[in-house]
C-alpha cells in the first residue's frame, strides 16, 4: 500500500465518518421525501411512487384470482396492473420471479396500491434495521461507535436505493444473516434453511452453492434443498405444475431478453455488467465474465477452506455473490451489509496490521461508490465491481498468510 493510500486511510476516523454518513443521510432521503411528496401516485419525475413494487403487487393480486397462467404474460399483467393501479397504465416488468414469490405478496394485494406500498416499504427498512442491529450486536468492537453504525446504516446508498425502487432485496439480507448466525451456532442445517430461501432470487445463491458443495457441508447443502423444494411444492400446490414449466421456460430464454431485465445497465454492479459496459464486443464481454468469476469462485472458495474466522470468510462468500451473479442490481448491495460490518470489526480488532488501511479505505469506497454508478453511462466502468474484487483478495491474502503462520492470522 502506497503512502497516499494509507494517509487517505487514516484520515477515515470515526468522527469524520460519521460526518460523512449524516450528510449522506440527510442529503439522500431529502431528496427521496421530496420526490415523493407530491399528490396522487406519481413522483416528481413522473414515475410511479414505490417503481418496481408495482410488479410485486401485480404478481399477488394474480395470486388471488389463482391465474396462475398468467405469471410470465406479461400483456396480461401490464392490463391488470392498469386496472387495479391506473396511473401505471403502459408499464411492463420482465416477469421472472419463481411462481412463489406471488404468493408472498398475495395479502398486500389485498390492500390499495398506497397502502401495500406502504406495508411492504415499512417491513423492508424493519427487516434492514434489525439485520443491521443482530449483526452489530456480533460485533463486540463496535459496540462504542452504535450513533455512527446507526447513521451510516441509514446512509447506506443500496438500502436507499431499496426503498426508493420497492425492492424485495431485504429478504435476500434476511437469509444471508439469518445463515451467518446458524454457522456461526454450528447449526449447519438451519444455515442450509436460510440459504435455500434464496430461490426466490437464485443468482445470489450460486457462490454459496458452489463453496459449501467444494466444502462438502453436505448438512447445508440437504438444508437448502429442502426449503427451495418445500417452496417450489407450494407453488406447485397452489397453481400446478404448469406455473413452474412456464418459469423454467422463461429463464431458458433469459440472454434474449436481458436488455428488457436491465435498461439501466449502469445500475448493475456485478462482473458480467462491468465487461458488457466496458467491453463493446458481446462475445469477448462474456468470455471475460466467465474467466473473471471462476477465478472469484476459486478465491472465494479459498478463503472458505483456510483458517480465517468466520466473519472473514463469510464477507468473502458475500463479495463473490454479488461479484459473480449474472445479474445484480443497486438494491441488491444491501447483501453486503453483513460484510462490510463483520470487516470493520476486524479492522477494529487488528488496528496495527499492515493490511487493515488498505481494507479500510476500500470499504469506504464499497460503501460510497454505488452513489457513482450513474457515470458509467459515459465512463462505461462500474468502479463498484474491481473495488469489491480487491476487498476479496485482500482476504484471500489474510487467509494465505493464515496457512503460512499456521493459523495464527485474522482467526478472532
Amino acid at each position: 500500500m502506497n503512502m497516499t493510500q494509507a494517509k487517505a486511510a487514516a484520515w477515515l476516523t470515526p468522527n469524520r465518518l460519521r460526518a460523512h454518513g449524516l450528510l449522506l443521510a440527510l442529503s439522500l432521503w431529502s431528496v427521496y421525501i421530496w420526490n415523493m411528496a407530491t399528490p396522487g401516485l406519481l413522483d416528481r419525475a413522473g414515475n410511479l411512487k414505490g417503481t418496481d413494487f408495482l410488479h410485486f403487487y401485480t404478481l399477488g393480486s394474480l395470486a388471488l384470482a389463482h391465474r396462475g397462467t398468467d405469471l410470465y404474460n406479461m400483456k396480461a399483467q401490464s392490463e391488470l396492473a392498469a386496472q387495479r393501479v391506473p396511473a401505471a397504465a403502459g408499464i411492463q416488468y420482465l416477469p421472472l420471479y419463481p411462481p412463489q414469490v406471488s404468493i408472498l405478496f398475495a395479502p398486500f394485494a389485498r390492500l390499495s396500491y398506497p397502502w401495500a406500498l406502504i406495508c411492504w416499504l415499512t417491513l423492508s427498512a424493519l427487516i434492514y434495521g434489525l439485520c443491521g442491529y443482530t449483526l452489530w450486536r456480533a460485533c463486540p468492537n463496535l459496540r462504542k461507535y452504535r450513533f455512527t453504525i446507526l447513521i451510516l446504516t441509514l446512509a447506506f446508498p443500496a438500502f436507499w436505493h431499496l426503498i426508493a425502487w420497492g425492492q424485495t432485496s431485504a429478504l435476500a439480507l434476511a437469509c444471508f444473516t439469518l445463515a451467518f448466525f446458524a454457522l456461526r451456532a454450528q447449526r449447519e442445517f438451519l444455515a442450509g434453511l436460510a440459504l435455500g430461501c434464496l430461490i426466490f432470487k437464485p443468482q445470489l445463491g450460486v457462490v454459496a452453492a458452489v463453496i459449501f458443495v467444494d466444502a462438502r457441508r453436505w448438512r447445508v447443502i440437504a438444508g437448502a434443498l429442502l426449503s427451495a423444494s418445500v417452496q417450489m411444492a407450494v407453488a406447485w400446490t397452489y397453481y400446478g405444475p404448469d406455473s413452474l414449466r412456464s418459469w423454467l421456460q422463461t429463464l431458458s430464454h433469459l440472454r434474449s431478453v436481458l436488455p428488457l431485465l436491465e435498461p439501466k445497465l449502469y445500475q448493475t454492479h456485478c462482473l458480467r455488467t462491468f465487461w458488457t459496459m466496458l467491453l463493446p464486443w458481446p462475445g469477448l464481454a462474456c468470455a471475460f465474465y466467465i474467466v473473471t468469476a471462476l477465478l472469484t469462485l476459486a478465491l472465494a472458495a479459498r478463503c472458505w477452506q483456510s483458517s480465517l474466522s468466520l466473519p472473514l470468510r463469510y464477507s468473502a462468500m458475500l463479495l463473490a455473490t454479488v461479484l459473480v451473479a449474472p445479474h445484480l442490481t443497486v438494491y441488491d448491495l444491501v447483501v453486503l451489509a453483513p460484510a462490510i460490518l463483520l470487516l470493520s470489526n476486524w479492522i477494529a480488532i487488528h488496528p496495527d496490521n499492515s493490511t487493515t488501511p488498505q481494507l479500510k479505505l476500500l470499504l469506504y469506497l464499497a460503501y460510497a461508490l454505488p452513489l457513482l454508478g450513474p457515470l458509467a453511462r459515459w465512463t462505461h466502468l462500474q468502479l463498484t465491481v474491481p473495488v469489491m474484487l480487491t476487498i476479496l483478495y485482500v482476504v484471500f491474502q489474510l487467509g494465505e498468510g493464515s496457512r503460512q503462520f499456521g493459523g495464527n492470522i485474522a482467526e478472532r
